[in-house]
Formats: C-alpha cells, sequence, structure tokens
C-alpha cells in the first residue's frame, strides 16, 4: 500500500560523513547557540548527512487527511503521526517528563536540495539544516528530527538552539500551523541502533507555516519505545 509521494532516494546507510558523530550530539544543557557568522564560516556538509527512512510504505497528503486504516497505524499513533499538534507536547504528555534535544548538526547547505523532501523548495535558501534528537530528560530517546531554515533569519526564530522547537517559538507567542505532506513507514539502520530499537519506523514531514509563509520543513522519526505509552503500532500487533 502507498500514497501518491514520492522522495528521493534516502542517503546511502553509514557514509563516512553521515555516520561521524551521528549516535552523539551536543546535549541540551551544553549546546552553545550558534550565530549566523558562525555558521557561515563552518564547512558545509555533504548532502547525505541527514538520516531519512527508507520507505516499505509512504503516503501523501490525501491519504493523511482521510487517516489511515487501523490495521496499518492505530488510532493512538495516528494522532501523533497525523494530527497537527507539537510533538513536544505529545512526547512531555506520554512520559510525564520535560521533553529536551540533544543538538547533533547545524550546517549552513546554501541552495543545496539536501536530498529533503520536494517541499524544501519552499523555504527560501540560502538555508541552514538542523538536526537533533528529542529526549526525556532521563535520557531515553524518542524521536529525531531533522529541520531546514531560511539561514539569514534563522537566529530570529530559535534564539536559544538548545530548546525544543516548539518552546523556542512558544516563548515568542508565535501563531503556527503544521502542514503534514508525508508519512512514512520504514527502516534505517542507523536508527535502529540509536534507538535501540529494530524497527520498522514511522516517520513524517511538515511544513511550519507562520503570518501565511513557511517558516520551516521538518522531518521526523518515531521510536517505537512510545508502544510503552501509545500501544502497539498497528491494530494486528499483541500489546507488550
Amino acid at each position: 500500500m502507498t500514497g501518491n509521494l514520492h522522495l528521493p532516494k534516502p542517503p546511502a546507510i553509514g557514509s563516512a560523513a553521515g555516520s561521524a558523530g551521528f549516535d552523539g550530539g551536543r546535549s541540551a544543557s551544553s549546546a552553545e547557540p550558534l550565530s549566523q557568522t558562525e555558521l557561515a564560516e563552518r564547512p558545509q556538509e555533504i548532502a547525505d548527512a541527514w538520516r531519512s527512512l527508507d520507505p516499505i510504505w509512504q503516503g501523501d497528503q490525501p491519504a493523511i487527511q482521510q487517516g489511515l486504516p487501523h490495521s496499518l497505524l492505530a488510532p493512538a499513533w495516528q494522532i501523533l503521526i497525523l494530527g497537527d499538534g507539537s510533538p513536544t507536547r505529545h512526547l512531555q504528555l506520554l512520559t510525564g517528563e520535560p521533553t529536551e534535544v540533544d543538538v547533533l548538526d547545524m550546517s549552513a547547505i546554501g541552495m543545496d536540495l539536501d536530498r529533503a523532501p520536494a517541499q524544501i523548495e519552499a523555504i527560501p535558501g540560502p538555508r541552514l539544516r538542523r538536526q537533533v534528537w528529542l529526549r526525556t530528560a532521563s535520557g531515553q530517546r524518542l524521536a529525531y528530527a531533522t529541520s531546514w531554515w531560511e539561514a539569514q533569519r534563522v537566529d530570529q526564530y530559535l534564539q536559544d538552539k538548545s530548546l525544543p522547537i516548539w518552546a523556542s517559538l512558544a516563548k515568542l507567542r508565535m501563531e503556527l500551523y503544521r502542514d503534514i505532506q508525508g508519512a512514512y513507514l520504514g527502516h534505517s539502520a542507523e536508527l535502529a541502533v540509536a534507538f535501540a530499537q529494530p524497527g520498522p519506523f514511522w516517520g513524517r514531514h511538515y511544513l511550519f507555516w507562520h503570518d501565511g509563509q513557511p517558516l520551516s520543513m521538518i522531518y521526523e522519526v518515531f521510536s517505537p519505545y512510545l508502544i510503552r505509552y501509545l500501544g502497539p503500532m498497528n491494530c494486528s500487533e499483541k500489546p507488550l
């Protein structure tokens, strides 16, 4: 079963540039905000430095708006994957712990399309790519996220880059619309190691809109660890 959304082939698993430091990252407590000048001085990362899923199923906006069969994605998981609420807030409510970030990477990518979903072209260039782990305060990884921003404006919106995006934008009292563009079920060997879960994994990508303009594009992958809170990922699975 597949929708109509077709993405470029995901980056090759295990490339040297993409793997270096991927399992680490700077903790929220130690991450230092990077100025636009500092980012401009850093060498540009090659285009396969972020991690997407190798999909076995993918769906586009019509499939997302209609909702998926429960045999594919259970109702509680549909709220997380297909809903337009804040994943940071959802994760905090599920786990009972604050959601924190480990910053993996902030790279100036210029006008490169970065092997990202096609909607990256809605974000004006030159662009900046940010990669993070979303985790509980006690250290349990719950999700991986990559976001793309207009480089000249990112400091305006992510004033404290050690905070989750939702927390940063909430401080600014910004009205936002999360426009889900694609959903995926797929594999990633590197995410399987990082999450200590075998997969497959559910992911999605969406555009953030503010004042009628696209602010950022975000690609997220969620850990099956969340089964502990949401139950099985589909209604054909047995509860833990």
